[in-house]
């Protein structure tokens, strides 16, 4: 199945980075935070990207043609140093579509966008460039295919790093609970659709928005509910804890590496 990945984005609040690269560029441990979520998919077997650029695109096409797999794989130098023999694959068996989507079009528009490359599809996975989980990928797959809807997206958790504010009826301040200890779930970033989602989309709209409430007034939209691991990467604390996580081997949404670990 095709993933759209949506790569324009300019990541204000990561100034001290965006003002040089573009947020999906932004390293995650030793690779762009793109690469994870790429690798995530590719792990579950969709290898097969559409990447809707727009901000410093030019970086992101930089990355992937000068990639060099020896920088996540092992491999073997002889011949001081002219043969390079790796002993494992990274991106070789993925195929990858660029497309410039514009620097200040919205999701909704970068996904008009990229249809040309989506006509012969029965469906297809869209993606944020910096939201990074270890969901079921596959059963999330399995029960869209059995539903009659149109668009399925990943539910999860809000960060425990906001708190919501309580109030009593005269409108004094009662507390204060952590937003994740709500029973609210938001929009992970991760969605499923079929190709009629098109005709829900008007021009200028963005996803999130008109089309997704015109999909609930049909009762073409659902949500997969996720409890486990997700995170995104807005903030240059939140890029820090992702670092953290790779550098202590706790990197949850590294699905691919957690497989390999299981086996030693």
């Amino acid at each position: 199945m095709k993933v759209v990945i949506f790569c324009g984005g300019k990541g204000l609040r990561l100034r001290d980075y965006s003002e040089t690269i573009p947020k999906p560029m932004v390293p995650v441990g030793p690779r762009p935070i793109v690469w994870h979520t790429m690798k995530y998919y590719a792990h579950h077997g969709h290898k097969e990207f559409i990447l809707a650029l727009g901000h410093k695109a030019d970086s992101i096409k930089t990355f992937f043609l000068e990639y060099s797999e020896a920088m996540s794989n092992d491999f073997v130098l002889t011949d001081g140093g002219r043969t390079l023999k790796l002993l494992s694959s990274d991106i070789d068996d993925w195929k990858i579509t660029f497309v410039d989507t514009g620097i200040d079009s919205n999701i909704g528009q970068r996904l008009l966008r990229v249809r040309p490359h989506l006509n012969q599809e029965d469906m297809f996975m869209c993606s944020y460039a910096d939201c990074l989980t270890d969901a079921p990928l596959t059963d999330m797959i399995n029960k869209f295919e059995q539903s009659d809807k149109l668009m399925s997206f990943i539910a999860v958790k809000p960060s425990s790093s906001f708190h919501a504010l309580q109030y009593d009826s005269n409108g004094d301040l009662t507390g204060l609970k952590p937003a994740d200890q709500l029973g609210l779930y938001i929009n992970g970033g991760y969605w499923i659709m079929r190709p009629s989602i098109f005709d829900y989309i008007k021009p200028g709209e963005e996803v999130v928005e008109q089309p997704m409430q015109r999909l609930i007034d049909a009762n073409k939209l659902t949500a997969y509910r996720y409890d486990g691991f997700w995170a995104c990467m807005d903030t240059f604390k939140e890029k820090m804890m992702l670092d953290d996580m790779v550098n202590n081997g706790s990197a949850k949404w590294q699905v691919w590496a957690n497989r390999e670990r299981r086996r030693q």
